[in-house]
């Protein structure tokens, strides 16, 4: 994943992992993100600073690149009146920080494992295009 092809889009980030044992530093970043309790899904527009807080938990936290389709059903569900293509401006992602985070169900069929990264056949990390199928799950 570079850091730098993810700038300027707009990602999911999921907590998957609870706030017992984590240090204080990850807690803060978490809690920065608007993600502080499990299940709780955001929708960033990325950028260098946020990528930064999200590659510091990210061993918290499930993330993606998110497609239209998700997107719209995501908005719905946290009940945000936004069409997926409005997010681009300005002062409409402003009201979307601003009704975040959105409240998710624990995903249908479970999630492969809560320790292991994405890589090695867990939950956690950068998951590309495959966020849009979790959070499918999980709606």
């Amino acid at each position: 994943m570079k850091d730098k092809e993810l700038n300027n889009k707009l990602i999911a980030a999921v907590r998957i992992r609870g706030r017992v044992n984590v240090r204080g530093d990850i807690t803060e970043t978490l809690d920065r993100l608007r993600l502080k309790r499990v299940n709780n899904c955001v929708v960033i527009k990325v950028n260098d600073s946020y990528m930064g807080m999200i590659n510091k938990c990210s061993s918290y936290i499930a993330y993606g690149e998110v497609n239209e389709e998700v997107l719209s059903k995501l908005l719905e569900k946290g009940g945000i009146e936004m069409k997926p293509s409005d997010l681009e401006k300005a002062e409409d992602s402003d009201k979307l920080k601003e009704s975040l985070p959105i409240r998710l169900h624990p995903p249908r069929h479970g999630f492969k494992s809560t320790k292991l990264g994405f890589k090695q056949g867990g939950s956690l990390g950068y998951m590309g295009e495959e966020i849009n199928g979790l959070i499918s799950r999980m709606i």
